[in-house]
């Protein structure tokens, strides 16, 4: 089934909540946009999260599931995403995303161990809980900056702020 990993895992590492502001499937549609657009792009450690090393680079590569498998977002897979909205809502996404770190030193990129993340993003009708399982890596990149990244490109992409963090009570 196309955006559900069956196996995913059980023991999360971070839960996050989002308030959200737009429909179910606009918000759908604007992150599945999001990662196909954010696929091999470089970014500097700072624009993702806290600097724990000087002078990295960071490219993010992201697949979406479908039952066992996890398929590369790229300009395709993106539109069969897209076509499948067009039908019916999901209920729930699944993402696998690799995060590549490169130190630079002189104009040379030394590649760095990457993390391997799955997120799974549940839509609820005014809110989303994204879930966030770490399985190897530095963590350069922890699962709360991770989550924090995706929902200000996808609130930048959109004249209205599409998700917030709820205010605690």
């Amino acid at each position: 089934m196309l955006g559900f990993y069956e196996n995913f895992p059980i023991d999360i590492h971070k839960t996050l909540h989002y308030t959200v502001s737009v429909s179910k499937k606009r918000s759908q549609k604007t992150l599945a946009q999001i990662l196909h657009k954010l696929n091999n792009k470089s970014f500097s450690l700072e624009e993702v999260a806290y600097p724990s090393v000087p002078q990295c680079i960071v490219v993010f590569e992201f697949g979406i599931a479908e039952a066992n498998s996890f398929s590369y977002l790229d300009k395709e897979e993106t539109d069969k995403v897209l076509k499948a909205m067009l039908k019916k809502s999901f209920q729930v996404m699944d993402f696998f995303c690799a995060i590549r770190y490169y130190k630079t030193t002189n104009r040379k990129k030394k590649p760095l161990k990457f993390d391997y993340y799955m997120l799974r993003f549940k839509f609820n009708k005014k809110s989303i809980e994204i879930q966030v399982f770490h399985e190897r890596g530095p963590r350069h990149v922890s699962p709360e900056d991770l989550t924090n990244f995706i929902a200000n490109k996808m609130n930048e992409s959109s004249s209205k702020k599409m998700l917030r963090v709820p205010k605690a009570s």
